[in-house]
């Protein structure tokens, strides 16, 4: 779901850097997968193009620029948006600020000029910049070290040119020539000085990478909704092709027209509100209870809903499936699972019969509406939750017509309507709804 870019001059430890950053992408944050890339593509036509060019010195720099553009965009296009799209991160050894320095400043032909020939490529949702003398640079580059693993002779040239490649690094990332549109979008950190132990250098990367995703910023590139819904596709694709473990315990699921189970959605989200609310009342004085009091909030509402789109509750196949926009920490999933089984008993444990395997588990039924409800309105969640606090004395069958009908949600009421028409009206007697009109006809389940 994001684009994390590496830039720094050659020998300052981009590769470390781009190793370190998407091991902790991939260990500590629920992407679906994290893939590793780099520009230009030595194993595309298009990125040997480029390279060949700086090589034989025999193309012009507009040309030059030209073919690092051309594999750029074909990177960004047909390779790392598909990626992102579908929730996996990605983290590339260069992108377009290596260009905007190499032929922008050190090729004078003007960042403006390059930022215009890359215009259609992907901007990356943070550059991180590695920084390193010149001189510390080069002996690596000399050491052995880095030239047995790496052929990148084109960039092996003097210190003279080292040192005006980390200036126009220092100008461009530091801020003091203004970032070109559109890649002034991106958030970029550093310098992240490499001139101590790798430890350090890893131990700075690592803090970096975990403070930038903890802040959960908006993707550039792709919308978050685009990024869930697509999940979402693969969840009930993923679920369908399961069998049911008949005879085993396994109950099967609900069937997928009917997940409403024959009541309106306000209803089973008043039903399952009340349970809640119910269960922190009757909790004893003193008692801690970790969980939110609105069943529409983040976790409650992205773990049933996750759950609900499964054949099993096991934590790390269920934090797994959460992704990158409902994504819950390990610590509070655990929290909410186990109340949702102790306390709402909305979760099924059973033995199996076959061997000593562990005992399954997964979402009952009756509890699986208020589930597939929370994935279908997810976009209105955070409104319908407010309206619940402002309104606490207005029925709830209310809530979502008042919503719509303010004008204020118009991006929301239209993701939610396609959810719906992915998971269903979970009626079969109800049409799929495709306007606001219709939206507020299928919350309280009567026809217009």
């Amino acid at each position: 779901m994001y684009l994390i870019t590496i830039e720094g001059g050659d020998g300052s430890g981009k590769g470390l850097a781009t190793k370190v950053v998407s091991e902790v992408m991939r260990k500590e944050f629920p992407f679906v997968s994290v893939s590793v890339t780099g520009e230009p593509r030595r194993d595309h036509p298009l990125g040997r193009l480029a390279i060949d060019s700086v090589r034989r010195k025999t193309t012009s720099p507009e040309r030059e620029a030209g073919l690092f553009a051309a594999d750029r965009v074909d990177h960004s296009h047909g390779w790392i948006l598909p990626r992102l799209e579908s929730g996996i991160g990605v983290v590339s050894e260069r992108n377009i600020h290596s260009s905007l320095v190499y032929q922008g400043i050190v090729g004078q032909l003007g960042i403006e000029k390059v930022a215009h020939m890359n215009s259609a490529a992907l901007v990356p949702d943070l550059c991180i910049w590695v920084d390193c003398d010149p001189k510390v640079a080069l002996d690596r580059i000399k050491s052995g070290t880095l030239r047995a693993h790496s052929d990148k002779e084109e960039y092996f040239e003097t210190s003279e040119l080292q040192k005006m490649i980390r200036e126009g690094y220092i100008e461009l990332l530091s801020g003091n020539i203004e970032m070109p549109t559109p890649f002034d979008m991106g958030a970029i950190i550093g310098p992240v000085l490499n001139e101590g132990s790798e430890d350090e250098f890893k131990t700075k990367l690592k803090s970096l990478i975990r403070n930038f995703m903890h802040s959960r910023p908006e993707p550039v590139n792709v919308r978050s909704e685009v990024v869930d819904r697509n999940l979402v596709c693969e969840l009930i694709k993923s679920s369908r092709g399961q069998s049911t473990l008949q005879g085993l315990g396994v109950r099967p699921a609900t069937r997928e027209q009917e997940w409403l189970n024959g009541d309106s959605p306000w209803r089973v989200l008043k039903n399952f509100q009340e349970a809640h609310s119910d269960i922190l009342a009757e909790s004893l004085e003193g008692e801690r209870v970790d969980v939110p009091h609105n069943v529409l909030s983040h976790s409650i509402s992205s773990i049933c809903g996750t759950l609900s789109l499964m054949r099993t509750a096991n934590i790390r196949e269920l934090r797994k499936s959460l992704g990158p926009v409902r994504s819950v920490s390990e610590r509070h999933t655990q929290t909410i699972v186990r109340y949702l089984n102790e306390k709402l008993g909305c979760i099924h444990q059973h033995r199996s019969l076959i061997g000593r395997e562990a005992p399954r588990s997964q979402m009952k039924d009756e509890s699986r509406p208020f589930g597939r409800l929370a994935i279908a309105i997810w976009p209105l969640k955070d409104a319908l939750r407010k309206w619940m606090k402002k309104n606490p004395d207005t029925h709830i069958r209310f809530a979502l017509g008042q919503i719509i009908r303010s004008g204020k949600y118009p991006s929301a009421v239209k993701s939610t309507l396609e959810r719906i028409a992915i998971i269903g009206p979970g009626r079969d007697s109800f049409p799929l709804p495709k306007n606001e009109n219709d939206l507020i006809s299928w919350w309280t389940m009567k026809s217009l």
